[in-house]
């Protein structure tokens, strides 16, 4: 077998063990190598049908982080009815669970809960911002070739 083929083979082989990893990992907790953060709404399904706003951060973990991170929470005006913290290695991925104890019919209104999600989005980005300002705890010090991700998912409005 010649060099190339050899490498070819070996590059396929690294690719599926990443798919094979991404699938194993779903639905667990698990830091990704992208400083990312998702929000995701949905209802329980109940006949009252409560709104849950889902969201996430995943970053390199920083002197400061977790207390910015709860400055963060602390500001929205939601109610928090679950988090989550795992870590691997360097790096943290948080995910909360909101609900809007205000308003039990917010489903109803479309414009609030857009409003609502884009306030829990930026807030957790604010959090992201703050690390990569900061020169002496940004990951790109570090790791030059770090991605940087920041996605925005509503699944309300793709159902409807």
């Amino acid at each position: 077998m010649d060099k190339a083929k050899l490498l070819a083979a070996v590059i396929s082989q690294v690719k599926e063990l990443k798919r094979d990893a991404l699938e194993a990992c779903k639905g667990h907790l698990i830091p990704t190598a992208d400083d990312e953060v998702k929000v995701e709404t949905y209802f329980d399904g109940t006949k009252e049908g409560t709104l849950y706003f889902k969201a996430s951060i995943c970053c390199d973990y920083r002197p400061e982080l977790l207390s910015d991170i709860r400055k963060a929470v602390d500001s929205l005006p939601l109610k928090m009815v679950n988090a989550e913290m795992s870590t691997l290695g360097s790096r943290l991925k948080n995910e909360f669970v909101f609900t809007n104890s205000r308003n039990k019919n917010s489903a109803d209104d479309a414009e609030s809960t857009q409003i609502l999600t884009d306030s829990i989005h930026q807030a957790l980005t604010s959090v992201l911002e703050k690390g990569i300002a900061s020169p002496e705890y940004s990951p790109r010090t570090t790791l030059p070739n770090k991605k940087r991700m920041v996605t925005f998912f509503d699944s309300s409005s793709s159902s409807s």
